[in-house]
């Protein structure tokens, strides 16, 4: 399978297809709980606080510490650090082989046996109107260093609100039929755009829409 280039090689998307992405991926879900697409802006309130479970053959702790604590630097209004406690952890992230990908989904995740355990990696999120109160990711690690790196950016991205994924977005790494390995520009301005304070937790869709190309706009001078 061809892998495509990175997000530095790919045609820069104009506002309206950027503000297209941003509906499609922050508003529903790709496992919706009980079916139901939520329409409303979900993220954390405040500090995501990550715990990491090295659950495989290979050591991967640095690989994965390395991309959470920079999404402090890509992602303004995101505060991300990494706790030593799994009880002070409001986002666990299980890397696992193979072997041990649905054992974990269904009991640490799900915690339910005989639960589905759908995909090549996993995430799942919590939340209500009020926020998300918590994200388990499960990030598979001995099939290959471009498996590794999709998911690991994949599932920790979404975990953080953008659950939702849709095939007509190419540049996006939110569209299972793309094979990016790496933070896209195109993501980074759905994060940054989603973590804007204007943009808040529980606001519904249509009232979203009147602020999202102020917020783009503001977004595009960073980058």
């Amino acid at each position: 399978m061809v892998l495509l280039s990175p997000a530095s090689l790919a045609p820069a998307a104009d506002d309206l297809q950027i503000i297209d992405g941003f509906n499609k991926t922050v508003f529903g879900a790709e496992y919706a709980p009980f079916g139901i697409q939520s329409q409303y802006i979900r993220k954390f309130r405040n500090t995501v606080r990550f715990y990491i479970h090295n659950n495989s053959a290979l050591n991967r702790n640095r690989s994965v510490r390395s991309f959470i604590l920079g999404l402090n630097r890509q992602i303004k209004g995101l505060k991300t650090e990494i706790v030593s406690s799994k009880s002070r952890a409001n986002f666990n992230v299980y890397i696992v082989d193979r072997k041990d990908y649905a054992k974990t989904l269904q009991k640490s995740v799900y915690r339910r046996e005989g639960a589905q355990t759908p995909g090549k990696c996993f995430v799942r999120s919590i939340f209500t109107a009020r926020g998300i109160v918590r994200s388990d990711a499960v990030i598979v690690s001995d099939e290959g260093e471009n498996l590794f790196k999709r998911c690991l950016v994949e599932e920790i991205l979404q975990g953080l609100g953008p659950l939702n994924e849709h095939t007509s977005l190419r540049e996006s790494m939110f569209n299972d039929r793309s094979r990016f390995t790496s933070f896209t520009r195109f993501d980074r301005y759905i994060l940054n755009m989603l973590y804007d304070s204007r943009i808040k937790v529980g606001m519904p869709m249509a009232n979203v829409q009147r602020l999202l190309p102020v917020v783009l706009r503001d977004v595009r001078k960073r980058f």
